[in-house]
């Protein structure tokens, strides 16, 4: 893992695999988590790539869930939330 970091400019505990259902693995760079109308939303960078996955977000004492059954609205106004912060240089869309 920490070659990825290197390469990619991830700390170690900013890298997180996601599992699919069909068994395949990908890691991801968080991006970072932000709120749109009091839910709180991540976007994952999956490494080795310039693209950027929206997710709900729910953090709990010991762990986090990501959500992927988003609505199209939520879809949306999480993706224009997204685009809004990294045009105010507040996220970095690709590492």
């Amino acid at each position: 893992m920490s070659e990825e970091k290197e390469m990619y400019g991830y700390e170690e505990e900013d890298i997180i695999t996601l599992e699919y259902d069909d068994g395949t693995e990908e890691e991801c760079g968080v991006i970072g988590v932000f709120d749109v109308d009091d839910k709180d939303y991540i976007a994952l960078n999956p490494l080795g790539t310039s693209e950027v996955y929206i997710y709900g977000y729910k953090e709990y004492e010991d762990d986090f869930e990501l959500i992927d059954d988003l609505t199209e609205e939520e879809f949306a106004k999480a993706t224009a939330e997204f685009e809004k912060l990294v045009d105010e240089d507040l996220v970095e869309p690709e590492q």
